[in-house]
């Protein structure tokens, strides 16, 4: 029987760029609180949370992985996320039922790209971070340098509360400056009074802690002028300060060799929030559930896995209980719970029921997708799903044999629902089957993963062009008219269409009621079922639609017949104005040594890429341009043969531009 109360939980994510060292910490997190009894290693292929063949091959993390461990008496749910840019779907999904996380920066590098757009992504969903600086131990680390780009790259009130004590390879532990103790590492930790040397920069450290602390939190200004602020005081402080996102607790260390990992778990229990710290949640009609175990059971699945035992819907609970054996609401559906699991990366441990504040994995759900809420018969809730982004690169997939057609989509099938920022299309002209992905590595896995089920041939990727209106059309006229027996169908409608900086957007100006609201409701259906292919055969974005007249018939006139029209019509005037093309585009960070900087920035070049600046950094530079997606197939291997493979490189999208 589980007795962990709610304020002794804390679910919780790391997060960072790629290599930037999330997985060692999770694997030294595990063996520090005795999970696991060996020390997993991303070279070796031995970790826990990266247990996919494909991430071990590949030295990434590409799947989330859910893992749980407990630490001064608090159950630790942890999931560790990916940090190419290509998952960040995954990070998305994870972010919308985390309460708290651990944002990891490389001690050398500092923040990097994928670290901001994985930050922005915790800004929007208001999740609450402490900082960890890693790799301290590496040549050219600089925990100050780290803590000045979180500042001014991410716009956040960085609160350092250690002091590193050597540097590089001398490092070796760190002056905790909330308790004013050194805390060192050699086979174990050992905690003791501040170094004599370090003794005067530890007191000015903390006494700029202070008044960061003081200047953020007027309730504890007070007591800073008097005397400044007690342990207990500065404690508590920073964890309000923490968990309204007022500012981010910073700590160090280098998880590879094991230093700086009690300081972090004690600072994930004292600073990040429980269940009961953060807001309740709210359903679609502004209901709200708290996190009670005694309130009506209500849950969102983030996350499903296909396995050998059976289909794994991975929910977090957000109020009341759940048992195996109950009959819960899966979409509208009754279905009942078979059984429930804690999840422990690949491994699953049978447990009665769950509440509020736990995240499990459910059994003998059939109706669930990502994104579905659960919740009690008796008291419906429908929770907001995680947003997936629109798919950038496209590549074509056939059975090798027409035996093989039914394999390849059920396969096709498995993968979507196990990763929604995945689209399968039949391309209407050539009868392919398409796969759409966020990236060329995204894809590449995808494909990896179908030819394990089925043998298939795939295409060479292709990026998803857009269209966009350059000039509109005034007074477009469009009549629908239909009759071949019976009630036929009549629908005239005046539209007006002009360029729009992002998105689509439909206004009404139709005066005197010349077209009934139901009909204008109709007509911006049709609209936007034309968005899907424009003239030039792609999407369409960058359009505002305004209906200015129209007129009906008293027999004829319907709303089908009206969305017809409003599809048709946009179709025309479309036709008539003029568009342009748009394609994706990426923001590429480049980090190339000084001797070989001319050559990568002339390649840039030929890509069609626009170099937007360059940093210099120790002996390399950091080259930042925006460059066609479809310019970067095949990049990595280029810049390797032009840097003698010292050069390394990371992209992110960055929208779109004229083609």
């Amino acid at each position: 029987m589980r007795t962990t109360t709610l304020n002794a939980i804390r679910n919780l994510g790391i997060l960072a760029h790629v290599d930037a060292g999330k997985t060692t910490l999770t694997e030294r997190i595990l063996f520090a609180t005795g999970t696991t009894h060996r020390r997993g290693e991303v070279h070796d292929g031995t970790t826990v949370t990266d247990f996919d063949p494909q991430e071990r091959d590949r030295g990434i993390t590409i799947f989330a992985a859910a893992v749980g461990c407990t630490w001064d008496g608090h159950r630790i749910n942890l999931i560790d996320t990916p940090g190419h840019v290509d998952f960040s779907d995954e990070v998305e999904r994870s972010l919308r039922v985390l309460d708290g996380a651990v944002a990891v920066f490389d001690g050398v590098a500092g923040v990097e790209p994928q670290s901001e757009a994985v930050w922005r992504q915790a800004d929007r969903h208001g999740v609450p971070r402490i900082a960890f600086v890693n790799k301290l131990d590496r040549a050219g680390a600089d925990l100050d340098a780290a803590v000045e780009s979180i500042r001014t790259r991410l716009d956040a009130v960085p609160l350092v509360v250690q002091l590193p004590m050597g540097a590089e390879d001398g490092f070796t532990g760190v002056v905790d400056l909330v308790r004013m103790r050194a805390l060192t590492w050699q086979d174990e930790l050992e905690e003791g009074p501040v170094p004599h040397g370090l003794l005067a920069e530890a007191r000015r450290r903390r006494r700029l802690l202070e008044e960061a602390v003081a200047e953020l939190h007027p309730d504890v200004l007070e007591e800073f002028f008097e005397h400044g602020l007690s342990d207990e005081t500065l404690e508590g402080a920073l964890r309000e300060l923490t968990i309204r996102g007022t500012a981010t607790v910073v700590l160090c260390g280098s998880a590879y060799r094991n230093r700086g990992l009690e300081p972090l778990l004690d600072a994930v229990v004292a600073y990040l929030p429980s269940p009961v710290d953060v807001p309740p949640v709210r359903g679609a009609g502004g209901e709200e559930r708290p996190p009670d175990p005694a309130a009506p059971f209500a849950a969102l699945v983030f996350k499903l896995n296909a396995t050998a035992t059976g289909r794994l819907a991975c929910a977090r609970v957000y109020s009341g209980t759940v048992h195996k054996g109950d009959t819960i609401l899966v979409a509208g559906r009754s279905e009942r719970v078979g059984r429930i699991l804690r999840v422990q990366a690949d491994r699953h441990t049978p447990v009665e029921w769950a509440v509020a504040g736990d995240i499990v994995a459910l059994v003998g759900l059939k109706s669930a997708r990502t994104g579905t809420t659960l919740c009690a018969p008796a008291a419906p809730l429908l929770l907001e799903p995680p947003v997936s982004a629109d798919p950038v690169v496209s590549v074509a997939v056939e059975p090798r044999t027409g035996a093989d057609h039914g394999r390849l989509a059920e396969a096709l099938a498995h993968l979507a629902d196990e990763d929604p920022s995945l689209r399968v299309r039949t391309d209407p002209e050539t009868g392919q089957t398409v796969l759409s992905g966020l990236g060329e590595l995204h894809l590449e896995v995808a494909v990896a993963r179908l030819r394990q089920r089925v043998e298939i041939t795939a295409g060479r990727p292709r990026v998803a062009y857009r269209e966009t209106v350059t000039s509109g059309v005034t007074g477009f006229v469009h009549r629908h008219v239909k009759q071949d027996g019976g009630q036929g169908q009549f629908a005239h409608v005046v539209i007006d269409t002009e360029p729009l900086e992002t998105g689509f957007e439909f206004r009404s100006a139709v005066t005197g009621g010349r077209v009934p609201p139901e009909f204008i409701r109709a007509v911006e259906q049709g609209c936007r079922d034309a968005l899907a292919e424009g003239p030039l055969g792609h999407p369409v974005t960058g359009l505002l639609v305004t209906l200015t007249d129209g007129s009906t018939h008293v027999k004829d006139s319907s709303e089908m017949a009206f969305r017809t029209a409003g599809r048709l019509g946009l179709r025309a005037a479309l036709a008539a104005g003029s568009t342009a093309l748009l394609e994706p585009v990426a923001e590429v960070e480049v980090v190339v040594p000084d001797s070989c900087l001319g050559g990568v920035v002339g390649d840039l070049a030929a890509r069609r890429g626009r170099v937007e600046g360059s940093v210099a950094r120790a002996g390399t530079t950091v080259v930042t341009a925006i460059v066609p997606l479809a310019e970067m197939f095949g990049y990595v291997t280029r810049l390797r043969s032009r840097t003698q493979g010292r050069g390394t490189f990371t992209s992110r999208p960055a929208g779109y531009a004229p083609a």
